[in-house]
């Protein structure tokens, strides 16, 4: 009985489209920027030689983007269920 409410109780979410990849990607620039000024020991793996930033390394990039990807999944749910994205 409780699988069969679980089942039908799954969220609408909204199809890919330009709005989302939006969200998303100011979710992860967002996160980039805040995560650039926010970790206090920085450059303890390999660098990336194109992004042209010292001292912000692999490790820190997927740290961020992690983290954007978290808040953009959630913020594309949010806005989805406000209705802002359709």
């Amino acid at each position: 009985m409780n699988i069969l409410f679980v089942l039908s109780s799954v969220p609408h979410t909204s199809p890919w489209s330009t709005q989302v990849a939006m969200v998303m990607i100011t979710c992860n620039l967002l996160a980039i920027i805040a995560g650039r000024y926010a970790i206090k020991v920085r450059g303890l793996g390999p660098s990336i030689p194109v992004s042209g930033v010292e001292g912000f390394g692999l490790p820190e990039l997927l740290a961020t983007t992690s983290l954007g990807h978290v808040i953009g999944a959630a913020s594309i749910l949010g806005l989805s269920n406000v209705g802002l994205i359709s």
